[in-house]
């Protein structure tokens, strides 16, 4: 039966062709088809996956409009177990069907206040119930239905799983007892039991939690199944939409916006940052100490961003927005507690030198304003003079603009919020500092600095992505004077999450039903099939199309352990290069390849002291799996290599760029354009002779190789595990 598209419901809650794009409607209208047409369930459940803070709640709420018009009269919203994710949830789904609500057509409760002796009026009507998804929460609705209104079981259900992650997905992982079964999954199916009819939908921006599961599973004798989706949509992405790929694709691009706003933070400052040690820093130096760097940084940039932010408005003859900026980097309170002292002296000690020390405030300002003036330049937008922004800056901190919010608990989350959920900013210029409380779901409008130095034990992408608060529908102007402030190890793991995610979502695209191979290397090397919960807690590596794989961060030996092994690799080169192909690459076995990658690790020296590391087993293993996985038989066990020599790469890049050491000694001009012509079957491994001079370079002064690995054009998308679980 066709899908009514001409109901109230949806006809008038998708009116705005601004707000619905024609591709917005097609996946919803698409997806209640299947959802129509498909039996879902907890086990197997419609799959609505989006990007985060991309649009999937204004997807999933005009699928309620439009099943509303098609058969179904109750909706439950399923949210994370927060009071303020639920509050602001409530506050979005009353301000949207307000107009419904108004003409007595549908009424909407928080399942925990629901009033007592709903009339048949008002159960006749369209119905939304928002539900944490706790225990207490999914037993009242349960009675709701079961008991005390009987009637409502009698009619359709859609049942929307919001921010779905593993405690939907239905089980955890314990480092006492390993994976235990959650019992939201199945307080869930026991509600769709109650119910006559009911269509399930998981909404997530996190595809790793559909795969990242045990296939075989069974705790205390209960049997888990693993939740695979019935169907999965995927939710358009706004041009204007600021994610992942932003900051660390685009990033790469030299001379782009995106290129000027990672800055790093080393991890002796985050360890300073962790708790007071005088020994390593006296808070009464906080403006001058070498043990903040980043953070004294972080903090001028946030307030000459945000004053250039609010002269633009006002030139623009726009009312000045107020600004934002996130502190994340601890989930202890302890942490937490130190770190607002840090900020907050900082701020006493900014306010104190407008008149004390006005040379050093107008130092520290003016490498903010050299700073961002970069990132604005590249746009050619507007930019105030440089005394009028010091005259605003001055001038705001002296009247108190700096707002600082401590935020480690869900009573400090409901204070803070405004009538539409969202954490309200008071002042021109806002610094929360907090942890797992503010992670995601709570909305922290018009940030444009983000301070992050989280570092678990196990990276999980559903949590470390979701803390990624600058993710989201940004204007370009607010993107220009955003910094964002990690490790480098941490910023590598997201990118690495990013580089998941993206290879996730294509292949879902092309084939949802088998996304993925999932791999690992074996006790001897060899890289053999791996299940998806075997790399639960690992380090991975996506292969794709031209994927490269390099060591960055790192210094070359001294001279004399150096020389003997690039001479010896020389010679190597020159016996297999055939003659006449200097510039071409050529095939050699694979063997060799290894041997040459061998030879070259002993060459390099990682700065793993400041977050950089360089897994070389992985390395040799994905190149292993390249070749031998090359769709022609007879090419499996080769390799193409490429030989540049005479090359002055500097080992540090330039002020303003996004790393701090230099990661392309490839061009994408050049050996990229080499690489996509001839890197069709097998792989290629590059080996750029650099000159390595210590003048102005920064290295060691003797020549070495430096090697890259760049995936085939054929392969198949794989996520490569460097490690596995027991």
């Amino acid at each position: 039966m066709p899908l009514n598209l001409n109901g109230m419901f949806y006809r008038n809650y998708t009116n705005d062709a601004e707000r619905y794009s024609d591709g917005d409607k097609v996946c919803i209208e698409q997806s209640v088809e299947r959802l129509q047409s498909i039996e879902t369930s907890a086990e197997k459940p419609g799959m609505l996956l989006g990007k985060i803070q991309s649009g999937k709640t204004k997807t999933f709420l005009a699928m309620i409009a439009l099943v509303f018009d098609n058969g179904y009269d109750i909706a439950v919203i399923l949210t994370k177990g927060t009071k303020a994710l639920t509050r602001q949830t409530l506050e979005r789904v009353r301000r949207e069907f307000a107009a419904f609500n108004e003409r007595d057509q549908l009424q909407i409760f928080d399942i925990m206040t629901v009033p007592q002796g709903l009339t048949g009026y008002e159960l006749n009507q369209k119905l939304i119930f928002v539900s944490k998804k706790q225990s207490d929460n999914l037993d009242r609705l349960a009675v709701l239905l079961r008991d005390t209104y009987p009637q409502l079981a009698r009619k359709r259900v859609l049942i929307i799983d919001d921010e779905a992650d593993y405690a939907s997905i239905g089980f955890r992982n314990t480092k006492q007892q390993g994976l235990l079964i959650n019992t939201t999954t199945r307080q869930i199916e026991a509600l769709r039991q109650i119910l006559a009819a009911s269509a399930f939908l998981q909404v997530t921006a996190t595809p790793y939690s559909l795969y990242l599961q045990p296939e075989n599973f069974a705790p205390q004798g209960v049997e888990f199944r693993p939740v695979r989706p019935a169907f999965t949509a995927l939710v358009p992405v706004n041009p204007r939409y600021i994610g992942s790929d932003y900051y660390f694709d685009r990033s790469q691009e030299g001379n782009s916006v995106a290129s000027f706003i990672y800055q790093p933070v080393s991890v002796n400052e985050l360890e300073v940052l962790r708790q007071a040690d005088r020994r390593r820093f006296r808070l009464e130096d906080c403006l001058t100490s070498d043990a903040i760097p980043a953070l004294r940084s972080a903090l001028c940039n946030f307030v000459v961003g945000g004053c250039i932010r609010r002269l633009q408005d006002r030139n623009a003859n726009r009312d000045p927005k107020r600004f934002s900026f996130l502190i994340h980097t601890e989930s202890q309170r302890a942490a937490h507690a130190w770190q607002e002292r840090v900020v907050t002296t900082l701020n006493e000690k900014l306010t104190e030198a407008v008149h004390a020390q006005p040379a050093l405030l107008s130092q520290l300002l003016n490498a903010a304003y050299d700073d961002l003036s970069n990132s604005i330049g590249v746009m050619n937008h507007y930019l105030p003079p440089r005394e009028e922004v010091l005259q605003e800056a001055f001038g705001g901190l002296e009247q108190g603009w700096l707002m600082i919010a401590k935020v480690n608990s869900e009573r400090q989350v409901e204070e803070l919020l405004d009538n539409e959920g969202q954490l309200r900013l008071r002042t021109p210029l806002n610094i929360f500092i907090g942890g797992q409380i503010l992670d995601r779901g709570v909305t922290i409008a018009n940030l444009i600095g983000f301070f992050y130095g989280r570092r678990p034990q196990v990276y999980q992408q559903d949590t470390v992505l979701q803390h990624s608060r600058m993710f989201g529908f940004r204007p370009i102007e607010d993107i220009t004077v955003t910094r964002f402030y990690t490790e480098q190890q941490i910023y590598d793991a997201m990118r690495r999450m990013h580089e998941s995610d993206v290879a996730l979502r294509t292949e879902i695209e092309r084939n949802p039903d088998q996304p993925v191979v999932f791999i690992r290397r074996d006790d001897r090397g060899q890289v053999i099939p791996c299940s998806p919960n075997k790399i639960l807690v690992s380090n991975t590596t996506t292969l794709r199309p031209f994927k490269r794989i390099l060591p960055v961060g790192f210094q070359t030996d001294y001279s004399v352990r150096l020389r003997p092994i690039i001479e010896e690799i020389d010679r190597t080169l020159d016996r297999i290069q055939p003659n006449g192909a200097i510039d071409d690459p050529f095939e050699i076995p694979l063997a060799i390849g290894i041997n040459l990658i061998n030879q070259i690790e002993e060459t390099l020296i990682m700065a793993t002291a400041e977050g950089y590391d360089f897994d070389w087993d992985a390395a040799r293993a994905a190149l292993e799996h390249m070749s031998n996985s090359a769709t022609i038989p007879g090419n499996r066990g080769r390799v193409l290599c490429l030989v540049r020599r005479d090359r002055d790469l500097s080992r540090r890049v330039s002020a303003g760029s996004h790393a701090v050491y230099s990661d392309s000694p490839d061009t994408t001009r050049t050996e990229g354009a080499v690489a996509r012509q001839f890197a069709i079957d097998i792989p290629m491994l590059m080996l750029i002779r650099q000159n390595g001079s210590e003048e102005p370079q920064g290295w060691r002064g003797h020549p070495f190789y430096w090697p890259v690995i760049v995936a085939q054009q054929n392969i198949r998308t794989a996520i490569f595990a460097h490690e596995t679980t027991p």
